[in-house]
């Protein structure tokens, strides 16, 4: 046979398995190279390694397609799960699991339809969750103190908005700048709204009072940023008031309908965020002016019922005359009145005067003095009689309390001795409990030991039995005997090698089995 040709007589060239896989990479990169595919976004994921993978697919076939981390960052779209598009890129394929895929670089929606169409399924599917519904708006402040202002720093957005509140009313403005269209724009426009949230109030830097979310006109594709959920649910999300004023009068993001208020363009959101401070003041002096007028009007009206109903109550002498003319009166007979008084008052203290003497009035005294020296001789031995019987009381206590406390000691020392019995009858019981615990063990292990000894297979060995062992084990059948190089019998007393099917002794199985290992040869009797 030649020695070129294989077993199957051919000269083909055997290719490995990289050779084949490097060829066929070759092949689709040389002929694709950079393309473009439309097709609809199926499967998508995105690890945390930032690269993203998803599938782009037809009614016939499906491509998978990879973008890695920096062009998922520069993509002004990214794609959806059911969205068409137009994904530009190039062929490759993957060695490490045998198929192609499209690098993407670019992808872009397959016309302002379809665009339209995920724009309207989002917006679906965040107004059943209740994002835009009617009771979550806020009202605006009246005349904030601090504005936040959420737009680009550079563009003329923020100079209409400024020039504006300058004109109407100015007010602090806190500006966040963030970029207003592109991958970055979503990301940046949610943080901000959350940044301000955040701010506490009385803080180093003022938390606003209202927030304006600003931005130009432009293409749907410009503006779509402001349709990105994170953006909706951060304006939902606010606690501040918030004003949407993305594009022209015409354009609307979803940003407008999750906002508390949406202003047609940015500077009709600076006039919605404040009033004209020359007609506020031009209403206040007219108000005053009015006010002023009522209340001089409600004065005069005031003066003139008072003096219409002085008119009516008449002249205030004739209401005063007939009380002072009673008061003459009264004042006429007060003097004799009084004399009269006195006079009978002296009438009768007179004959009360003639009985009351010094002599009636000593003797008076000394009764007085006699009683208090009665009482006073009476308190005299009170309190020794009282000491005494309280002394009396307690030595009656003293007794009770002897009796009591050497009761209680008697009572104290019977129970210290039946306490002493009883811990003497429970040191007894302890001391012994051990010996007879240990008695008892040693009683069950002689018990298991002769049951071991009885089921042991040795007590068997006594009875007239043996026990045949091979190389490999226990015999138990005469087949199994007649294949054994050798065999041995253990008896009661002791162990014997024998040969199947001759005579004598031979090597034990276990010396014949190590044997066996050492010398393959084909003569099995040299090992007995």
């Amino acid at each position: 046979m030649d020695l070129l040709e294989d077993d199957n007589g051919s000269n083909a060239h055997d290719y490995t398995v990289s050779e084949i896989s490097g060829a066929v990479k070759r092949v689709i990169e040389g002929e694709f190279g950079r393309v473009r595919v439309r097709g609809e976004v199926g499967r998508v994921s995105m690890p945390r390694s930032g690269h993203m993978y998803f599938d782009l697919k037809d009614d016939r076939a499906v491509i998978a397609a990879v973008s890695w981390k920096g062009q998922v960052a520069r993509m002004q779209v990214r794609p959806e799960e059911g969205m068409e598009v137009i994904a530009t890129g190039r062929m490759t394929t993957f060695p490490g699991q045998s198929k192609y895929q499209l690098i993407v670089d670019e992808v872009e929606p397959a016309g302002a339809g379809a665009l339209m169409a995920m724009l309207e399924a989002r917006r679906k599917q965040l107004a059943a969750e209740g994002l835009f519904d009617a009771s979550r708006k806020q009202p605006l402040p009246w005349l904030p103190e601090v504005i936040g202002v959420v737009t680009s720093p550079s563009g003329a957005v923020i100079r209409d908005i400024l020039h504006r509140l300058r004109d109407r009313f100015p007010r602090r403005v806190l500006i966040w700048p963030v970029a207003v269209q592109g991958q970055a724009c979503a990301p940046e426009v949610a943080r901000a709204i959350r940044g301000f949230n955040a701010m506490e109030k009385g803080g180093p830097i003022p938390r606003p009072d209202l927030i304006i979310v600003a931005r130009g006109g432009g293409s749907i594709e410009d503006l779509w940023g402001f349709n990105e959920e994170e953006v909706v649910r951060a304006a939902a999300e606010s606690t501040i008031p918030l004003i949407s004023a993305v594009g022209h009068e015409t354009d609307t993001t979803l940003i407008d309908y999750a906002s508390d208020r949406r202003a047609p363009t940015p500077t009709a959101a600076a006039e919605m965020a404040v009033p004209v401070r020359a007609e506020l003041a031009a209403w206040l002096s007219e108000a005053q002016t009015r006010m002023m007028r009522a209340a001089r009007g409600r004065i005069d009206q005031r003066n003139q019922r008072l003096r219409d109903l002085a008119r009516g109550l008449g002249r205030p002498e004739t209401l005063t005359q007939p009380a002072r003319q009673r008061f003459d009166m009264w004042s006429e007979r007060l003097g004799p009145a009084l004399r009269t008084l006195v006079l009978r008052k002296n009438s009768r203290f007179a004959p009360l005067a003639a009985q009351i003497s010094p002599n009636l009035l000593r003797r008076f005294i000394r009764d007085r003095a006699r009683e208090i020296d009665g009482f006073a001789t009476r308190l005299a031995p009170a309190p020794a009689t009282r000491l005494r019987r309280a002394r009396q009381e307690f030595e009656q206590l003293s007794k009770r309390l002897d009796s009591s406390r050497q009761r209680m000691i008697g009572e104290a020392e019977r129970r210290n001795r039946e306490g002493a019995q009883r811990l003497s009858a429970l040191s007894e019981r302890l001391a012994r409990a051990p010996r007879t615990r240990l008695d008892a063990l040693e009683d069950q292990l002689d018990r298991l030991d002769r049951m071991r000894q009885t089921l042991g297979y040795t007590e068997t060995l006594k009875r007239g039995y043996a026990v045949v062992r091979g190389p490999d084990g226990v015999v138990t059948s005469e087949k199994m005997a007649a294949k054994q190089p050798g065999l041995e019998i253990e008896f009661s007393d002791g162990r014997l090698a024998v040969i199947p099917g001759g005579g004598g002794t031979a090597t034990p199985p276990s010396r014949a089995k190590a044997s066996k290992k050492s010398d393959p040869g084909p003569d099995q009797g040299s090992l007995f």
